[in-house]
């Protein structure tokens, strides 16, 4: 029997929407979303123009790196309301069960606390069980479907409440909405 594979540290470092590495990461996302939800021909995968996410929106945008500087994941929050929206959470095939997901979440809940946000709040598919399985063991809990989203028939949407930091030089801890 063979001793477990050892991963390498992951790091997520804050980019740019428009960072070369973001860009890349989300256009295998949408190519990836496009396969799962290929036969769903007349419902929507994606918003209409109006409500994409643009450069303007977004408060932060985080890619994992490997030591030798591979992007494996990205994750980005925008404002909706009050609330932060995680938008575009997507780690490569190949690492995906080394915990970069959970890499990505905590970099996202930091971010968002850092930003002053009490509650972060994300939409996925129903055809993206691996997702909705990260996010309820993060603590993430179903709420119901809120705009723009209510537009795609697929949608679930989960929220997770911050508490906001005691420190100001230190992240906040997060708990269940």
């Amino acid at each position: 029997m063979s001793a477990p594979a050892t991963v390498a540290p992951v790091v997520v470092c804050r980019r740019r929407w428009d960072d070369a590495d973001a860009v890349r990461l989300r256009a295998a996302m949408t190519r990836e979303m496009r396969e799962r939800y290929a036969d769903r021909l007349s419902d929507p995968i994606h918003l209409p123009p109006a409500e994409v996410v643009g450069a303007a929106s977004v408060a932060w945008t985080g890619v994992a790196y490997t030591p030798a500087a591979t992007p494996v994941g990205h994750a980005a929050l925008r404002w909706h309301g009050d609330d932060l929206e995680l938008k575009r959470m997507y780690v490569v095939p190949a690492h995906r069960g080394r915990g970069v997901a959970a890499l990505l979440l905590t970099a996202i809940e930091d971010a968002a606390a850092h930003l002053g946000a009490r509650r972060i709040v994300l939409q996925t598919g129903d055809r993206q069980p691996d997702a909705v399985r990260r996010y309820e063991r993060a603590g993430y809990v179903r709420i119901p479907v809120f705009p723009p989203y209510d537009v795609l028939p697929w949608s679930l949407c989960f929220a997770r409440t911050l508490v906001p930091p005691t420190d100001p030089d230190r992240p906040g801890r997060t708990e269940p909405a």
